[in-house]
């Protein structure tokens, strides 16, 4: 069976990307939510916040709400508007990444310096890497067990400090094409967690290999653990019309944050997921499997912001998103414990092969960015 691939007709989201949906003009409802938000009366939302906000100050007498951080521009934009602006006092918390890279390092030390309470959870690195590397093969997510620490460790940290109020940044389902059911809805839910973030894979990866206690910064916490308890999840950009931009002025002007002296891998940006090594494999599996990577995203926010056009961004995009991670590959290797033919067979095993044919051993795209066609089989 034939099956249309095509691309949005205003930003460069493909129809491949899960839970994405598109209208008869043939713009995803990323696009469709950029048009909406330029009408939208924000008051009711901000209200909504204040109110929330209200009923959690001071409920802690030491903390008034957790931000995830690190380091990077959209956690310190959120805690610097939380604490700035709306006078919380926020707790901010990282998960340390297993692969961390020296400038996200300090990006982390200059956000802490500028004036933020922190806490850094190290979990268990043997436990990680063995996460990390049975996503990488079983799931196609080189990071599978530092995704879910981000969630699951932060939720703990909450839990342990009685602090029930949690913001995430933005909603990337919503901002970046996905789901829409959250899209008015200001609270999520752990389950909403488990089924989108983590793709429904989250039992299977965690129940199969440890024991409770080794788990401990893994699991999210059973319903028996919450009796009694209040935690409510959150995203920021549904208060507000989230600008990654904007927010990463923000935080180079009040958090001290660097960029990259060159361009990140597979992108022309270097203000941006700055943190760690296996986010560059990440956004490259994600191209071998979905046929867009790191460019394509960030061109769509471009275009969305209105600072890019689709001509220029379809350039970039050909340039940049088939960007193997060569400089990485001997860390990886070294960090999965595998060799190069291993390595690669993983990849191999994740590849989209109606999108992609292997020449010279690097996996080339068959299409034309932005240039609709029909694959000749059901992928």
């Amino acid at each position: 069976m034939k099956k249309k691939i095509y691309w949005c007709k205003n930003c460069l989201n493909m129809s491949t990307r899960p839970r994405i949906i598109f209208d008869y003009m043939g713009w995803c409802n990323a696009c469709q939510w950029m048009e909406e938000k330029k009408e939208m009366d924000w008051t009711p939302r901000i209200e909504e916040l204040k109110e929330l906000l209200s009923r959690f100050r001071g409920f802690n007498k030491a903390f008034d709400c957790i931000v995830p951080v690190s380091g990077g521009k959209d956690g310190s934009y959120v805690t610097y508007q939380l604490k700035h602006k709306y006078g919380m006092n926020p707790l901010t918390v990282t998960v340390r990444p297993a692969l961390s890279l020296e400038i996200g390092e300090r990006n982390l030390l200059n956000f802490i310096n500028s004036g933020y309470n922190h806490i850094h959870v190290s979990p268990d690195p043997d436990v990680m890497r063995a996460l990390n590397k049975y996503g990488f093969i079983e799931k196609g997510f080189p990071y599978f067990g530092w995704l879910t620490s981000i969630m699951t460790s932060v939720i703990r940290v909450a839990l342990n400090f009685n602090i029930p109020l949690i913001f995430y940044g933005e909603d990337g389902e919503v901002e970046y094409g996905g789901s829409t059911e959250t899209k008015n809805r200001s609270l999520f839910s752990i389950e909403y967690m488990k089924r989108i973030y983590l793709e429904g894979g989250y039992d299977k990866v965690i129940k199969d290999k440890f024991t409770e206690q080794q788990l401990y910064f893994w699991l999210f916490p059973e319903d028996e653990e919450l009796k009694g308890k209040e935690l409510y999840l959150t995203h920021w950009s549904y208060f507000e019309n989230w600008d990654s931009y904007r927010n990463y002025l923000v935080a180079k002007e009040h958090c001290g944050l660097l960029e990259n002296e060159d361009s990140n891998s597979g992108t022309f940006t270097n203000f941006a997921q700055n943190d760690q090594a296996l986010y560059a494999l990440h956004t490259y599996m994600m191209y071998l499997k979905f046929g867009f990577g790191r460019a394509t995203q960030d061109a769509g926010i471009e275009i969305r912001r209105g600072a890019m056009t689709r001509d220029q961004a379809i350039n970039l995009v050909r340039m940049y998103d088939n960007q193997y991670p060569e400089h990485f590959i001997a860390t990886y290797l070294n960090y999965y414990g595998m060799s190069k033919e291993e390595f690669d067979a993983v990849l191999d095993k994740w590849v989209n092969r109606a999108l992609f044919k292997k020449r010279d051993g690097i996996w080339q795209p068959t299409f034309e960015v932005g240039e609709d066609f029909e694959t000749g089989c059901d992928s």
